[in-house]
């Protein structure tokens, strides 16, 4: 399913696990059209029909643009560059050369997913290096007739992670900077998994969103979002919310998952059983939780070292 969200924009349904309305991807269009996220490895053919349907030619596209590297978001961009030689790949400094080789970030999925990574994301296909661009903080994406999409470094969720803010209509592309809402669910949750999950950094970069103005914001979980400054807000607070609930039981020696449960599990309470799953795989309590104790295992010892024996996993 694909639809107009903001002129030049068209929102396509990537159907990761067949479910609609989880993962999105946005073709930004103009002369040199781009393509903002490719979503997973296994529902690379569902997005390549849609832009077949929408009529974009293997020679089109001028480029494909990742948030970050985390499959469900990066997983189907060598197929995808396969399919459109003349683009370019545009990703974080520090994603480049795991798009180049993905062997070791696939190794690290499947240590993650098990067997989920092959029966709902799929790997990820290399991408020729000369294909590549990394894209600094502030650098622009041209896509014709004067419209730019401008990168925001926004680590924090990942130290991988960009925004791309598009200039004609002011919609801010955030990947899971801001979280997950899909819509059927309600609920904005935070994006905490580990490796590298960052509290400052990522109310920071929230921060930087709102400084930008944005006139929507478009999540990759999923779809677009009116009034971004209460959004940007509301996920701030939930980021601190489940990071003071996460640190106090770490301190205490408790179990970080049982905590975010006992508080947060209700959230899902009143969901039908098949959008309380799609919640669960996507931005599960468990992913949440071992993103959280590994933040906390690298903060100052003498500031946030547990109570007695040490937390539990």
């Amino acid at each position: 399913m694909s639809r107009y969200i903001a002129p030049g924009i068209l929102e396509i349904d990537t159907l990761l696990g067949g479910w609609e309305r989880v993962t999105a991807g946005y073709l930004i269009e103009g002369p040199a059209p781009v393509l903002v996220e490719t979503g997973s490895q296994s529902s690379a053919m569902a997005l390549l029909d849609a832009l077949a349907r929408h009529g974009v030619g293997a020679e089109d596209l001028a480029g494909v643009a990742v948030t970050h590297i985390h499959l469900d978001h990066a997983g189907g961009v060598g197929d995808v560059a396969r399919a459109f030689p003349n683009a370019t790949v545009y990703v974080h400094p520090r994603g480049a050369r795991h798009l180049v080789d993905p062997a070791r970030l696939v190794a690290s999925a499947a240590t993650v997913y098990g067997s989920a990574l092959d029966s709902l994301y799929g790997r990820m296909a290399a991408t020729p290096p000369e294909r590549v661009k990394a894209l600094e903080d502030g650098e622009e994406i041209g896509i014709g007739h004067g419209r730019t999409l401008t990168t925001v470094h926004s680590p924090g969720h990942a130290k991988h992670h960009l925004a791309l803010h598009d200039s004609a209509t002011g919609v801010l592309f955030v990947g899971d900077a801001v979280g997950v809402r899909l819509p059927d669910a309600g609920i904005l949750r935070p994006a905490t998994p580990p490796a590298d999950f960052d509290l400052d950094q990522a109310l920071d970069s929230l921060s930087r969103f709102s400084q930008r103005s944005p006139s929507a914001l478009a999540l990759a979980h999923y779809g677009l979002l009116g009034e971004p400054s209460a959004v940007l807000e509301e996920a701030a607070g939930a980021l601190q919310e489940w990071a003071d609930v996460a640190r106090t039981a770490w301190r205490a020696g408790n179990d970080v998952e049982e905590a975010l449960r006992q508080h947060f599990g209700g959230e899902l309470e009143g969901l039908a059983p098949e959008q309380a799953r799609r919640v669960e795989a996507l931005n599960g309590l468990h992913s949440n939780a071992e993103g959280l104790k590994l933040w906390l295992s690298k903060a100052d010892p003498n500031d946030w070292a547990p109570a007695g024996p040490g937390p539990r996993s």
